[in-house]
């Protein structure tokens, strides 16, 4: 293969042992092919699914490509992002003479992403304008304080702008929990709840919080995930157009 006039889009997800978490990333990344249908966008993951980053690198090499944009498709940077994936990038280009890979920044905390998250809930039923929904932000957690308070500063700025009552609920390494979470909305005066989830992809975390809730309140209203989103995908080109202009340079 003939490399591009560009850099080929390498875009990283986390990877699960869950079929539908694949799946859901790649028709994330047929949304984005259909807004740069020019452009060489190729998948890849972290771990647990297929292709590996490293694989997907060493096979652009070989093809001939000695630049690549690695766009990182994680909601916060927690250690996948600041150990795990610069880690298996030098593995890459120590084996690979020449090749310059440019990780753009991550999705994160972006306010299209939010307006993403909120439409889920109003597609799962949720009423955002009644005053006695409790909205639980589900996310993974991490052992990264700042990570989990980047997701909790999200459910802060949806109580003064939207007037929603909500807190994040964490997976697992943070707190509050599910439980936790409950407790505090309905402390704080909800009859109703709802989860909105800080997840790209359906999976194994995500079923967990769905489980845990429906244990606190079985009409819970559950929210879809992220999913392929066009504003979503036009988030990962955008991320791959500033690491891209910064590779010209």
């Amino acid at each position: 293969m003939t490399p591009g006039p560009t850099p080929p889009l390498v875009a990283v997800a986390h990877g699960s042992r869950d079929p539908r978490s694949a799946a859901t990333i790649r028709a994330l990344l047929d949304v984005a092919r259909g807004l740069a249908p020019d452009l060489d966008l190729r998948e890849s993951f972290l771990d647990l699914s297929e292709p590996l980053l490293t694989d997907a690198l060493r096979t652009l090499y070989a093809e001939g490509h000695r630049e690549v944009v690695v766009v990182p498709l994680l909601l916060g940077v927690a250690y996948h992002a600041r150990v795990d994936l610069p880690a298996l990038v030098s593995e890459v280009t120590a084996d690979c003479p020449g090749l310059d890979v440019r990780v753009s920044g991550v999705l994160g905390i972006d306010p299209l992403i939010e307006s993403v998250a909120l439409d889920r809930l109003a597609e799962a039923g949720a009423d955002l304008a009644d005053p006695e929904l409790g909205v639980l932000l589900a996310g993974v957690g991490s052992s990264n304080v700042a990570a989990n308070d980047a997701v909790a500063g999200i459910t802060t700025r949806w109580q003064l702008r939207r007037g929603l009552l909500a807190t994040p609920a964490f997976a697992g390494a943070a707190q509050p929990d599910v439980p936790a979470a409950v407790a505090r909305l309905r402390l704080g005066g909800a009859r109703r709840l709802a989860v909105a989830g800080w997840f790209l992809a359906p999976g194994l975390l995500p079923d967990r919080i769905a489980r845990l809730a429906r244990e606190a309140d079985p009409s819970v209203i559950l929210a879809g995930p992220l999913g392929p989103d066009p504003r979503i995908a036009g988030l990962v080109l955008e991320r791959y157009g500033v690491a891209a202009a910064r590779l010209a340079a």
